[in-house]
């Protein structure tokens, strides 16, 4: 009874998410709270799972509120605008050139780990360019979603912050092995940059590979074009400063030294102080970038409710022990790894929140009754379908992109498929071969 209960709370859970008709919160509290009722739990009881799950990811909510003001506040000072405007200048009239910038723009802009600001920076600066060289826009798109989705890997980006709530294993810890996976898809990307833009070039007729001063004029002008709040909240005189300080936070984080909550705490607050020193300046900037910090926070926390019902009713356990009975043994310690094959693929299928929290927590039960290493399923799960993040139609972030560029889903879909899974399936071989699988 436990196992048909558990499934039926876990379906309605993920059918749920994968709607999209309310805000994550409310199907990840309510869904096993509806359960844990019909299974005959009563309140002290759901009163220790409730305290259980918060206290595991309350230090995951904290640094995610933190992290997303400060990476908030390090974009409106305009930290990391005049790298991208460069790039787009220097490689002007030089298709393969071009297509490896934008790999390179994409992984830069998503330094903050906010979708939907890495569009809005690079599609409106890009797209001009992308005309005049009568380069496919699907392109510019794949390469900015591939980078985008390589550095979607970061601890402050949220797909690792929802496997670290699900599993309990630390969220630094989680990343020291992600970033070998990083370096090495940064460099593969740009490899197929070259390629898809000498692919690309050769597509082109030879004669319309230079922009006209006109086409020039309109890059410039999508370039520069900010707006006058926009333009008084940058600080170019506070450039160096404000790169060493995001170098610092990138090496604490590494070296684990403190907490990451506590970092970014400590962080945002010089950063505020310095760039806006101004109470009504800091009050200003930190509202403008609450809206996205107290989401995240909110779904980290409601995760957590959800995982401490889960786990405290035995539901996950039930559902393993009967899966294990159901599947052929020798599947079993792989299940992680096939499912992670195929990870990409799910994204049209499964929201991020389901993936994570509906999928996941089952996956670890029943890999786990083989001894398989919770990080091991974190990696092969992530790996093999992260890189397809901004392939999905549950992505909020790529529905603007596609608005600013005046794209089709159904043919990005078709353009990028096959090279966003053969990547990801590349990156998966190279977590096994590395021993994180």
């Amino acid at each position: 009874m436990l196992t048909l209960i558990g499934l039926l709370t876990m379906g309605a859970l993920v059918l749920l998410l994968i709607v999209g008709r309310t805000s994550p919160v409310i199907p990840l509290i309510s869904v096993p709270l509806i359960g844990a009722l019909f299974a005959g739990f009563g309140p002290a009881e759901l009163t220790t799972f409730f305290n259980e799950g918060i206290g595991k990811v309350m230090p995951i909510a904290v640094m995610f509120i933190f992290a997303i003001i400060f990476f908030g506040v390090l974009q409106d000072t305009g930290l990391f605008r005049p790298l991208i405007n460069t790039m787009v200048r220097v490689t002007r009239g030089n298709v393969v050139a071009v297509a490896v910038a934008t790999a390179i723009i994409g992984m830069l802009a998503h330094l903050d780990g906010a979708g939907a600001t890495t569009f809005l920076l690079t599609v409106p600066a890009l797209l001009p360019l992308y005309r005049e060289l009568r380069m496919s826009p699907y392109l510019m798109l794949l390469l900015l979603a591939m980078g985008a989705g390589i550095f979607n890997m970061l601890p402050w980006a949220g797909p690792l912050g929802r496997a670290s709530a699900v599993t309990g294993i630390d969220l630094t810890e989680l990343w020291r092995g992600l970033i070998p996976v990083q370096v090495v898809g940064a460099a593969l990307l740009i490899l197929l940059a070259i390629v898809l833009g000498l692919r690309e070039r050769r597509r082109i007729d030879s004669g319309t590979n230079t922009p006209t001063a006109e086409a020039s004029q309109s890059v410039k002008a999508g370039i520069e074009e900010l707006s006058e709040e926009a333009r008084a909240l940058q600080r170019p005189g506070l450039m160096w400063f404000n790169g060493l300080l995001f170098l610092a936070v990138l090496v604490s984080l590494f070296s684990g030294a403190l907490p990451a909550g506590y970092i970014f705490m400590i962080a945002l607050c010089i950063v505020l102080i310095v760039n806006y020193p101004g109470g009504k300046q800091q009050m200003s900037r930190v509202t403008a970038h609450a809206g996205a910090a107290l989401n995240m926070g909110m779904i980290i926390l409601a995760a957590g409710t959800m995982l401490g019902v889960l786990a405290g009713t035995k539901m996950l356990t039930s559902i393993a022990q009967d899966l294990v009975t159901v599947l052929p043994e020798a599947s079993i310690p792989l299940l992680h790894i096939i499912l992670g094959v195929f990870g990409l693929p799910m994204e049209l299928l499964l929201s991020t929140d389901a993936y994570y929290f509906g999928l996941m927590p089952i996956v670890l039960e029943v890999a786990g009754t083989h001894g398989v290493d919770p990080a091991s399923v974190v990696y092969a799960l992530m790996v093999g379908n992260i890189i397809g993040t901004f392939i999905s139609p549950f992505s909020p972030a790529l529905w603007l992109a596609l608005g600013l560029a005046n794209l089709d889903l159904g043919r990005h879909i078709r353009y990028s498929l096959f090279w966003m899974w053969g990547f990801s399936l590349v990156l998966l071989a190279f977590c096994w071969s590395w021993g994180l699988l």
